[in-house]
């Protein structure tokens, strides 16, 4: 076989594997080529190579059921507390240059799982980069709160000022 065959014949194959494949095959074979060509080096040196580590470093246990739990509950906050935690809502949106105005608040109960969902809809006014400055603080502060739906409008497209609904539910425990 001929130089020429042999080059119509890799540059079809180029060709039918496409440029990503062709540049990942090649940088596949330049690292098998620099490890050997490390390794040779290393024994011709009389480097000895690394040794193999001797255990294998075991993972944790995955918790058990009961364990999950309990994680769950104490993630909770506290249901005789619930004020306390729509007051530092209000209190991110003033720090973040929210118009906060007066808020919905519902309170359910699960009496079976021993928790409660408090849900608090906050209709907000302010620059779009402020809303979620205050949705992730929120977020962030509160730890057992969710972001339940976020609802923006804004009257034109030049206006600035933007106005959103945001409904976060608060999870909270019967016992204190």
């Amino acid at each position: 076989m001929n130089v020429n065959a042999l080059m119509l014949r890799l540059h079809l194959a180029a060709m039918r594997i496409g440029p990503a494949a062709g540049c990942a095959l090649a940088l596949l074979v330049a690292g098998a080529l620099a490890l050997g060509w490390s390794l040779k080096a290393r024994q011709q040196a009389g480097e000895p190579l690394p040794p193999a580590p001797a255990q294998l470093v075991q993972a944790a246990p995955p918790p058990t059921a009961n364990e999950n739990l309990a994680h769950f509950y104490a993630t909770l906050g506290a249901k005789r507390h619930a004020e306390q935690q729509v007051k530092q809502l209000f209190d991110i949106a003033a720090k973040t240059g929210l118009a906060l105005d007066q808020g919905d608040y519902k309170l359910s109960v699960d009496k079976a799982g021993g928790m409660a969902a408090y849900q608090v809809t906050l209709p907000v006014r302010g620059a779009y980069q402020n809303i979620w400055q205050f949705s992730l603080q929120a977020l962030s502060a509160i730890p057992f709160a969710a972001l339940d739906d976020i609802a923006f409008r804004r009257d034109t497209i030049s206006e600035p000022v933007v106005e959103a609904r945001l409904r976060f539910t608060l999870y909270l425990k019967e016992q204190p």
